[in-house]
């Protein structure tokens, strides 16, 4: 089966945890990317940011990462300062981030959303 996604965030976020759970169900190809570990490159922070609508879409205001960051961090005002934040706090980057095939992003995780992109097809049984 080709790959459908590659999924960015934190290994140990249950939203990360669900979300693979939920493509293993259905039996869809992924590969899950720990931002920890591997930081994104600021080339491909700002082609998601471009794919998703803007900064704002990426970025978790209301996470705990948000939250501990010193004030004046929580205003970047230019691609250099939002790449720059998010690979210093890979937190802030809502959980998970999917980049598909086709280019397409999908930030965060609900099964409706993700059935909508990926489709709901049950893995078939041998």
């Amino acid at each position: 089966m080709a790959e459908a996604a590659v999924l960015y965030g934190l290994a140990g976020t249950d939203a990360c945890r669900k979300t693979c759970a939920w493509l293993d169900r259905v039996g869809h190809a992924y590969r899950f990317v720990d931002t920890q570990r591997e930081r994104p490159a600021p080339e491909a922070l700002k082609a998601w940011a471009q794919a998703a609508g803007g900064w704002d879409a990426l970025v978790d205001r209301g996470g705990k990462a948000w939250k501990n960051l010193l004030p004046q961090r929580r205003n970047p005002e230019s691609d250099p300062e939002w790449t720059l934040l998010i690979r210093e706090h890979p937190g802030v980057l809502r959980q998970p981030l999917a980049v598909l095939a086709d280019g397409r992003v999908a930030v965060g995780f609900t099964g409706g959303s993700y059935e909508k992109l990926f489709g709901k097809t049950a893995k078939a049984n041998a």
